[in-house]
């Protein structure tokens, strides 16, 4: 699967609102994707850091990205069970989002996620999710 391939998911599968986060896939590979959730003032929250619920979209977001890549394309698929431990604000910086498989299976896939805002170290936040393969 390639970036573009992936973007096509994005656009094909993903309701108006996922799609006004403006995610960008950077990189695709055979269990891992990593995606780019863009700065915008209007996903700030008061003090304005970025809003952990635009966090955690993004996040369940490019986990289908990341599963649909193992599998080879996108099937239906749903997420069971979602994670996420925020360890430092965000403010002005885009938000790397890396994805990886930790376990495919023929009904169920687990992730690890590391959100990091662009240019730093240190992650913004964890997340760890379980999916339910429904095709």
């Amino acid at each position: 699967m390639t970036p573009e391939d992936a973007e096509a998911i994005l656009r094909d599968y993903f309701a108006p609102w996922v799609q006004r986060l403006g995610l960008g896939v950077e990189e695709v590979g055979e269990r891992h994707a990593i995606v780019r959730l863009p700065w915008s003032d209007d996903l700030a929250r008061a003090g304005g850091g970025l809003s952990g619920q635009a966090m955690m979209a993004a996040a369940d977001t490019a986990t289908v990205v990341a599963i649909s890549a193992a599998r080879g394309g996108f099937v239906p698929m749903t997420t069971v069970q979602q994670s996420t431990t925020f360890q430092r604000p965000v403010t002005g910086k885009d938000v790397l989002i890396d994805v990886r498989i930790t376990k495919l299976g023929r009904t169920l896939a687990f992730s690890e996620i590391t959100l990091t805002a662009d240019g730093e170290v240190e992650p913004a936040a964890r997340a760890s999710t379980v999916y339910a393969i429904l095709g």
